[in-house]
């Protein structure tokens, strides 16, 4: 069984979120544990029409973001891996300086300590001289950043299309096979 950790920040972007833990509960050996911000849920509001209660039924566990002494709060739980999807500015600043205030950051600082895997995916733009130089501290000490960036080798036609590729990327980086979305294989001769 895979555990995997999952902190929604309150950046725009919550639809990937959604469509990676979608994407999760297909599969049958993956336990999801979800952690949401006061403004991720605001923005659930204000980008989607899922509830929240629609957004946490898709995860195995959920967490308060206040609540410090939850399990993923702390090194000797056990997983394989954290997502920050979407990740704001200020999530990646506290983590850059090692300032977990709230669950999001303070299970990120774990997974760090305990040298597993994080992964971020900032969503911002444009970014400030701050902002990269948190971003490029945090992948120094290994943390995978994978923005949100679209592929067009795939001819995506819709918005989804976008989202799926993300998820791909997001699957692959957790080491989960998938075909969410088609992959580059060359160029045909």
């Amino acid at each position: 069984m895979k555990r995997i950790v999952i902190g929604i920040t309150g950046a725009s972007g919550t639809i990937y979120a959604i469509a990676l833990l979608k994407a999760l509960k297909q599969y049958a050996d993956v336990e999801t544990h979800l952690v949401m911000s006061t403004w991720a849920k605001k923005n659930l509001e204000l980008e989607t029409d899922l509830s929240l209660s629609e957004v946490q039924n898709l995860a195995d566990y959920t967490y308060n973001i206040n609540d410090q002494g939850a399990a993923i709060a702390s090194g000797s739980f056990l997983h394989d891996g954290m997502i920050i999807v979407p990740a704001s500015m200020k999530t990646i600043a506290g983590i850059a300086v090692g300032y977990g205030d709230n669950l999001i950051a303070r299970a990120a600082d774990v997974t760090m300590k305990e040298q597993r895997k994080l992964i971020i995916v900032p969503r911002e733009t444009p970014l400030s001289a701050i902002h990269l130089e948190n971003m490029t501290k945090l992948a120094r000490l290994g943390v995978q950043m994978i923005p949100p960036i679209p592929a067009f080798y795939n001819h995506p036609q819709t918005i989804q299309d976008l989202i799926d590729h993300q998820t791909m990327k997001l699957l692959d980086a957790l080491h989960i096979a998938n075909n969410v979305d088609q992959r580059w294989e060359g160029m045909a001769k």
